[in-house]
């Protein structure tokens, strides 16, 4: 089975200074990752480049097995399959209902799927009957809810999430956390960026660590071990260990 995304050799700076620099990260279908690191540690950076919006100075990404070109035509179905939502998501002047729908009227979906599609996505995060309401009608954590029915309506199979859980209140805190939760068993790839180190312990994603843009292996996180320098006891791990993490 090929990763999801696969970043091998990635640089990208900003002038002289170093913003991300990863010899080997693997996202594989269907698991949640939790991405966590102290401020400028490269995880912004890290989700623009998983979403395809920013292209690092070295090195190669691959989608479910095929290198990324970075070709307009490539990129932009690509860019069909990867949603990134930003920790402080704009919802556009109308009702909660337009700005679900939005992205799917842009992929040409219409008439009876729309209506479904919006439903089902505004069912997902609990707010079932909130269609008409005028988006500054809702709270803070309403609004950020709303923001996840939108990308999720797009069906992303990876999904980008900056700081979902910042500044929400308990209540749309635990539907948001809740449904995170449950979206591996439904066939999305989810990359959450937290600054809460227990979020992980609720969740049961799986660590990526960052710190002055390089990789921390934490315990467990075997997909993404850099083989080559790793020993046991002194020894280089087996080969059958190696062919199970390539």
């Amino acid at each position: 089975m090929n990763a999801q995304l696969l970043l091998t050799s990635v640089q990208k700076c900003y002038g002289n200074k170093i913003g991300l620099e990863l010899k080997k990260l693997a996202l594989w279908p269907g698991r949640l990752y939790i991405l966590t690191g102290p401020n400028g540690s490269g995880k912004s950076t890290l989700l623009n480049i998983l979403a395809l919006l920013t292209k690092p100075e070295r090195g190669e990404l691959m989608y479910a097995g095929e290198r990324i070109t970075w070709k307009s035509r490539e990129l932009s179905l690509l860019r069909k399959k990867v949603t990134l939502m930003h920790q402080s998501p704009y919802l556009f002047a109308g009702t909660v209902s337009d700005n679900v729908a939005f992205g799917l009227k842009a992929r040409g979906v219409s008439g009876e799927e729309l209506r479904r599609s919006v439903a089902e996505s505004l069912a997902m995060v609990g707010l079932d009957s909130f269609e008409e309401r005028n988006v500054t009608q809702l709270s803070g954590g309403e609004a950020r809810r709303v923001a996840l029915a939108r990308a999720l309506a797009a069906k992303p199979e990876l999904l980008l999430l900056d700081e979902p859980l910042a500044h929400v209140d308990k209540e749309s805190a635990e539907v948001i956390e809740k449904l995170i939760a449950s979206l591996p068993a439904r066939g999305t790839t989810v990359v959450m960026s937290t600054h809460d180190q227990h979020q992980n312990d609720r969740l049961g994603g799986e660590m990526i660590q960052l710190h002055g843009g390089r990789l921390e292996q934490p315990f467990g996180l075997v997909d993404n071990l850099d083989t080559s320098e790793c020993k046991v006891n002194g020894a280089p791990l087996c080969p059958a260990l190696k062919m199970h993490i390539a």
